[in-house]
């Protein structure tokens, strides 16, 4: 009955949101990357960057909004008295289409915030957006939180006051991919942007009122570069200060250039236990007042998490905590971890799950020893 009533509105999405917007609504703006040459990033080579017009977007706008109307109708209909929630959480299960689950997610969780996609919205021009976001808030009045994905540089181009134009008309935070501060290394990268250019755009945002989340590579440095990474970032954020730090850590696969780098030697990659020292050597060097958020399956240890600077012992002490095992504790945690039976250190302390990763490491290892860095490589890259 319900899907009967269910018509086939689309929309268009794009590939990638971040982790903490999983529950808001998600409106293409623009298509793929504007920059798209990182050698670490895959998401959008071969494909074009384009802009969307502002009646395109209007209309993808108004096609959420036929979707919750029509949800709402339903939901009369069921006896829900018009809770679009209820309805929603029904249709999760087996929604139509990839439209309906997005709107149907999105009105579960309250139906408050919204993403802007694809990589970088911040290139369009100020008014059009403006308008993009007024629209969006006038058409959808529940959603009071707008955010994005936006590049440092483009942010560095903009006036301080298209900045404020943009939080007025209700963009609330930009996510930014700062990745690394040490200039060497983004250029080795080709991110297109240098740590200066880093902190007058991440400045601008900050001093325009919106809430501004910096995005942290660990490991991009590999084995040559990952003591000047850490410290350089760590001067690069301190003097942004931005709201949220949150770190990944540098997984590789096939499309990315930065592939075909380590296959030709030019590019040597860090270890777990590496790659965990250059991230003490960054909040060591961090001095802001930032929430160090670690929300992402990759990294070793999620839960370095924190405000800075009161957090800063904490977190170090989860690292020193880690470090302080024997060899053997740290490999079955690093297996165990990489092939999703731990979440957190004190799950060592189970002995079930110990006991899992201790067969896992006997599969995995080819003469019954430990597990080759190849491989742990290899799991890693399931996750992205």
């Amino acid at each position: 009955m319900m899907e009967k009533q269910m018509m086939a509105e689309s929309f268009e999405l794009g590939p990638i949101r971040p982790p903490s917007e999983a529950q808001s609504l998600l409106i293409r703006v623009t298509r793929n990357c504007s920059w798209n040459r990182c050698k670490f990033c895959h998401i959008y080579k071969g494909k074009k960057f384009e802009l969307r017009s502002v009646e395109e977007i209007k209309q993808e706008i108004l096609t959420v909004k036929a979707i919750h109307d029509k949800l709402k109708e339903i939901s009369w209909q069921a006896g829900y008295g018009g809770r679009v929630e209820e309805v929603a959480a029904t249709i999760l299960s087996s929604p139509p289409n990839e439209t309906y689950f997005n709107v149907a997610l999105w009105l579960c969780y309250g139906g408050t915030s919204a993403f802007l996609q694809d990589a970088n919205t911040l290139i369009m021009r100020t008014p059009e957006l403006v308008e993009v976001i007024k629209f969006l808030k006038q058409t959808l009045p529940s959603i009071t939180r707008v955010t994005s994905y936006g590049r440092s540089k483009t942010a560095a181009k903009k006036k301080l006051e298209e900045l404020k134009q943009l939080h007025r008309a209700g963009l609330t935070r930009l996510h930014i991919g700062l990745e690394s501060g040490y200039d060497p290394l983004l250029q080795y990268m080709d991110k297109g942007v240098t740590a200066a250019e880093h902190i007058v755009g991440g400045r601008k945002i900050v001093e325009a009122g919106i809430s501004l989340c910096e995005y942290v590579v660990l490991g991009l440095g590999g084995k040559k570069m990952w003591r000047e990474h850490a410290t350089e970032t760590a001067r690069v954020l301190s003097e942004i200060d931005a709201d949220f730090i949150r770190v990944r850590t540098l997984t590789i696969k096939q499309g990315m250039p930065l592939y075909d780098e380590v296959k030709n030697g030019n590019f040597v990659r860090a270890t777990d236990e590496e790659i965990l020292a250059e991230e003490k050597l960054l909040i060591e060097n961090l001095d802001c007042h930032s929430h160090f958020i670690s929300d992402h399956i990759t990294n070793l240890l999620q839960e370095i998490e924190g405000q800075l600077p009161q957090d800063k012992e904490k977190m170090l002490a989860t690292i020193a905590r880690f470090q302080s095992l024997s060899p053997e504790e740290r490999h079955n945690f690093r297996v165990g971890r990489r092939v999703g039976i731990y979440d957190q250190l004190d799950d060592l302390d189970n002995s079930g799950k110990h006991s899992v990763a201790e067969h896992a490491i006997q599969k995995l290892s080819k003469d019954g020893g430990q597990v080759d860095e190849e491989t742990i490589y290899g799991l890693m890259e399931r996750f992205i």
